[in-house]
């Protein structure tokens, strides 16, 4: 008996040159050794392609009409979606100085010019294996998303909890004026913030808020429980605080490790007080849903006896009001 394996796909070079030569005997280079290459003359034709179908890897003249090299390779780099796909600057000019302003762009690799194909294809092979790596990452991140919603759906009552926490949250840090990298954590903890919840048993996860002590004491091993499942991934280094301390309290009487004040690592209190808020909006079957202004009046209240971050309560229910006008 024998098994059929899908081919590998073939990956996709996008080269960006304003020369048509030069580009067209690079594309030849590159389909005879198999890879799919798609030809950009100018940057806004470029931006175009990539919007349309993000590349591999993006093999980028440093002269052009128009934007050049440098200003196109920062904005890529600027961007969340681009950031990953690895840029190769391709420049005749070899003094230090356009080198530093290439590095300094995020630029990954160079080639001078002229572009010897052995080592282009070196370039190429190095930088598109970073990549398989790259997106193998991303990979194991969706599929922990995944798990995450997979628990969720063990609750019919915490239908949508997830992506509206991943939204809220994000936009809480968007407000406070938070970095990138900390809003994608927050993004990414309000998918994977219960995923610890896996491990735990139906009779237990379902029953509610009436659980015996032997039961609180399974509970509240979710957060250590789902630490300790994304571990391993080190681009999700930021998440993890997120996961084990979004049930800690301000005075100390949290779990799991009893923290007090601002030990709650800051991430971990944002994505806190949307989970809070969205918790007293739905309804459970021991309680019905609160309106928004119930909602605002039961948290500060327990924000002033100590529950949770006062200001942090406070951003976010200001962030809600400008939500809510510009809707």
């Amino acid at each position: 008996m024998t098994h059929e394996f899908p081919a590998k796909r073939s990956q996709h070079i996008l080269v960006v040159d304003d020369s048509p030569e030069l580009a067209m005997l690079m594309q030849e280079l590159l389909a005879a050794h198999g890879y799919l290459v798609q030809l950009a003359y100018s940057a806004a034709e470029a931006e175009r392609e990539i919007a349309g179908r993000p590349p591999d890897l993006i093999l980028l003249d440093v002269q052009m009409p128009g934007k050049n090299g440098y200003d196109l390779c920062r904005e890529l780099k600027d961007n969340p979606e681009t950031r990953l796909i690895p840029i190769v600057m391709i420049t005749g000019l070899t003094d230090r100085e356009n080198r530093i302003r290439g590095i300094e762009s995020g630029a990954d690799e160079f080639l001078n010019k002229p572009i010897f194909p052995e080592e282009l294809f070196a370039r190429v092979k190095s930088l598109l294996r970073l990549k398989e790596f790259t997106d193998e990452l991303d990979n194991a991140e969706a599929v922990l998303c995944t798990l995450g919603l997979s628990v969720e759906a063990r609750d019919p009552y915490t239908e949508g909890h997830c992506e509206r926490l991943s939204q809220y949250a994000s936009e809480l840090g968007a407000f406070l004026r938070m970095g990138a990298d900390a809003i994608l954590a927050l993004k990414r903890g309000g998918y994977l913030h219960d995923l610890g919840k896996i491990a735990i048993p139906d009779e237990i996860l379902k029953k509610g808020s009436d659980l015996t002590a032997d039961e609180w004491s399974i509970m509240r091993q979710h957060p250590i429980i789902g630490e300790r499942i994304c571990q391993p991934l080190r681009s999700l280094r930021k998440v993890l605080p997120i996961i084990r301390h979004h049930h800690e309290h301000w005075d100390g009487s949290g779990y799991p490790d009893q923290l007090v004040g601002l030990e709650i690592p800051l991430l971990a209190r944002t994505l806190q007080v949307v989970d809070v808020y969205d918790a007293l909006r739905t309804a459970r079957p021991y309680k019905a849903a609160q309106s928004h202004e119930q909602a605002r009046e039961t948290m500060l209240r327990e924000a002033e006896r100590g529950r949770w971050d006062r200001e942090l309560v406070r951003a976010m229910f200001a962030m809600l009001t400008e939500r809510r006008k510009a809707a």
